[in-house]
């Protein structure tokens, strides 16, 4: 069993206890505060160097996401849920700013789980949003190989 497969399918919590309905409801204040959501909302294959009990995918894992209707489901539902974040906050368009990780992590999963062009998507919405924004070109040269 897969503990982020199940939290995706909607039949299991994260490592905070929390079921995604939970995560997806929560304000915008608490997205920005929280840490420790996004790896779940938005599970790699590589370990997380921000959140040490983040959960990393293995081969199954990765093949029931992409086969489950319900976990494919929930990553686009995620995907609008962090872009309307980041269409109604306006701190992440600085220079350095952790959301800068964020995005780039979510663009990653949807690459791996959903496919290159709903990461594509992602990205390329969220590089209208910050247009002439000081975000570094660092940043965004991370975000056009993620």
């Amino acid at each position: 069993m897969s503990a982020v497969a199940d939290f995706l399918e909607g039949v299991g919590v994260d490592a905070a206890g929390r079921d995604l309905e939970t995560v997806l409801a929560s304000d915008d204040g608490a997205l920005e505060r929280s840490h420790d959501f996004i790896q779940w909302l938005f599970p790699l294959d590589a370990p997380s160097r921000a959140v040490a009990t983040a959960p990393v995918l293995a081969g199954e894992d990765v093949a029931r996401i992409r086969r489950s209707t319900a976990a494919r489901a929930a990553l686009a539902r995620s995907s609008r849920r962090m872009l309307g974040f980041y269409e109604r906050t306006g701190g992440w368009r600085a220079p350095h700013d952790h959301n800068h990780l964020r995005i780039s992590r979510i663009i990653k999963s949807l690459r791996l789980l959903l496919g290159d062009a709903e990461a594509d998507a992602f990205r390329t919405r969220i590089e209208t949003l910050c247009e002439g924004d000081p975000i570094s070109a660092e940043t965004r040269r991370h975000w056009s190989r993620a």
